[in-house]
């Protein structure tokens, strides 16, 4: 057997650089680049094997290590994850600022490698810098800590073991079922150890996207409820466009006039102007599709996990006898809520469907019902998108109004937590797939300006529009110093409501009184007079606050012409929002309080939790 003798980290480094990924017919590295901040526990062993091969595997400098995770896992959102992006960092404090990055990808289903360094497997200098002691566990380190949010935790505290870990990281990296947040933790003295390797570990290897096919029966009982069905739904989630079966659902939908609801996930998998586009589903949907989804006798999951924003805390799906038909490549997702299962790839899935339904279509009066819903929308959307009256500070949705209508087909929005993507889920007309870019699955705060560094690095051919509140902005906003560094540029629009007002609006909308979300409501002595735009020019942007609506539209021009990330701060009303659409979120309202407006609450709370579905 032919061997090269490397160290555990350049034997690494150098299997990584062999994958390859071929999308559309064209052959590409599966990893684009490594995210590195380096320290004690990598800088000596992955930083010299890094440095090897950067050439051929480029590393990347952050700023934060969440942040540097945050915009992996957007890279591989944004490449529909058939490409991915590693990041290494030391053991102690660098390590854990991972974690809840790797739990965005954990719960987003999102492929990214995470490659902490780990103590010494020696334990010759125990212990040693930053190292976590577990008094009744000699093997504990900071480390375990990614266990529950990787779908594949290895720890290497022997050069060879590197043979087994390696394909078995890159198998669920690929896998459409298992795709997640994979951790190699590096023990930092067997970094630096060398072994002679088979170089058969480092043969170039190509991945191709897996399409299971669904079970003959699965598929057969399918069937059977679609035909079966009067008032036929649809449930887009993320999974059409991580299955590139966009163009197969709009075809699928159109013929049969199925009305469809986009989660966060899946927006923009359905095209904007498409008949059967009913637009946002769930708390944050539109009237069109939660009161289609309400009537609904038969939902078609389609690459969704249906979790709670989607089904209104499982309260949407009024019907009696509803039935679900769970369209997804990963068993687990596909059988939620007793649905029947039609575990297949999405692209795969709808085709077997349209091969057997033959010329069956849902009945005509529910479909003119939903083409009937969809324009009464967009009629009452353009309400809330215009500008505001006299002086009063705008809305998220007119400002979002004035941004989508200087915006092109291309263009790609970014958003994470708070109230913003609510509003984006409702209002929001994507012009191509991929163009609504939003992580609600974890709805991680700081995830925002990473985020869109990590879709401009999959395709900088497309102007990243990034929106983030000003709490978002400033618990995370160092990478728009790396988005400086690497010539990848950022328009941020920032919306400035002095405090967390999502949160806020729904205190009091659970009987509580405003209290430690807006900064008035704070314990304070002094508010601070935060000057967004001198802290983003101190960063290296360019920037610049503007005072309405109109100055905005005319500032994004700017933005649009610059040759660098552009901030443009906007003050907003914390306290409107759409109110139209959504659907109820259970969220525990006390039982006991001293509070009349939280006894109402309780009610209220217990009233709209017997419309929650059983089983």
């Amino acid at each position: 057997m032919q061997t090269v003798r490397l160290t555990m980290a350049q034997a690494l480094v150098r299997a990584m650089a062999s994958q390859r990924a071929e999308i559309d017919g064209v052959v590409v590295p599966f990893f684009a680049g490594v995210w590195a901040i380096f320290g004690h526990g990598n800088v000596a062993g992955m930083g010299e094997a890094l440095h090897g091969a950067r050439d051929i595997l480029p590393t990347l400098r952050a700023h934060n290590e969440q942040a540097m995770v945050h915009a992996a896992v957007a890279y591989a959102k944004a490449s529909r994850r058939q490409r991915a992006m590693a990041c290494t960092s030391s053991i102690g404090p660098g390590a854990l600022n991972m974690v809840t990055a790797a739990a965005v990808a954990h719960v987003n289903r999102l492929p990214v490698l995470l490659l902490p360094g780990d103590v010494f497997a020696s334990r010759r200098p125990d212990p040693v810098l930053q190292q976590i002691e577990d008094f009744g566990d000699g093997t504990m380190t900071a480390n375990d800590a990614f266990r529950p949010v990787s779908r594949y935790f290895d720890r290497l505290t022997r050069p060879e073991q590197l043979i087994a870990a390696f394909p078995r990281a890159m198998a669920v990296l690929t896998d459409p079922a298992d795709c997640g947040p994979v951790t190699l933790a590096l023990c930092q003295d067997v970094q630096a150890e060398a072994y002679d390797f088979p170089a058969s570990l480092f043969e170039e290897r190509i991945h191709r996207q897996r399409r299971p096919r669904p079970d003959e029966l699965e598929l057969e009982a399918a069937v059977a409820l679609l035909r079966q069905a009067r008032r036929p739904f649809v449930v887009a989630g993320g999974g059409v466009l991580y299955s590139r079966a966009e163009t197969q659902l709009a075809a699928f939908c159109a013929r049969r006039g199925i009305p469809v609801g986009e989660t966060q996930a899946g927006k923009s998998s359905m095209p904007a102007s498409a008949p059967m586009t009913m637009g946002s589903i769930g708390v944050t949907g539109t009237p069109a599709a939660n009161t289609l989804a309400e009537a609904a006798d038969l939902v078609l999951a389609v690459g969704t996990r249906l979790q709670d924003f989607t089904t209104g805390s499982w309260a949407l799906f009024q019907d009696e006898g509803v039935r679900l038909i769970g369209l997804n490549s990963q068993p687990f997702d596909a059988a939620k809520h007793h649905a029947q299962p039609l575990v297949a790839d999405a692209r795969a899935g709808l085709a077997s469907l349209e091969a057997v339904l033959g010329d069956w279509h849902a009945p005509a009066d529910w479909t003119r019902r939903a083409e009937a819903g969809r324009r009464a929308w967009l009629d009452l959307a353009q309400g809330y998108m215009g500008p505001p009256h006299g002086n009063a500070l705008p809305s998220d949705a007119q400002v979002i109004g004035v941004v989508q209508r200087g915006a092109q087909p291309g263009d790609v929005v970014v958003c994470a937590a708070g109230g913003l993507p609510g509003e984006l889920h409702k209002h929001w007309q994507p012009g191509a797939p991929g163009g609504y870019h939003m992580e609600y699955g974890f709805s991680c705060m700081g995830y925002e300006i990473a985020g869109g560094l990590g879709v401009k690095l999959a395709d900088p051919s497309r102007e990243v529009i990034v929106m983030v509140g000003d709490g978002s902005y400033l618990m995370l906003n160092s990478e728009i110093a790396t988005s400086i560094m690497l010539d990848r540029k950022l328009v941020i629009v920032l919306l400035d409501n002095r405090g967390y007002g999502c949160i806020n609006r729904l205190q009091l909308a659970t009987g509580g009184a405003s209290f430690n979300n807006l900064l008035a409501d704070t314990l304070h002595e002094t508010l601070p007079e935060i000057d967004f735009a001198l802290h983003a020019r101190s960063l290296g942007a360019l920037s610049e606050k503007v005072g309405n609506v109109g100055e905005l539209a005319d500032a994004l021009q700017r933005a649009r012409a610059a040759d660098r990330t552009y901030v443009v701060v906007i003050d907003t009303d914390p306290m409107i929002v759409t109110e139209e659409g959504g659907a109820w979120w259970d969220v525990a309202v006390p039982e006991v309080s001293l509070r009349p407006g939280v006894q109402a609450a309780r009610e209220e709370y217990i009233a709209k939790r017997e419309r929650q579905r059983a089983g």
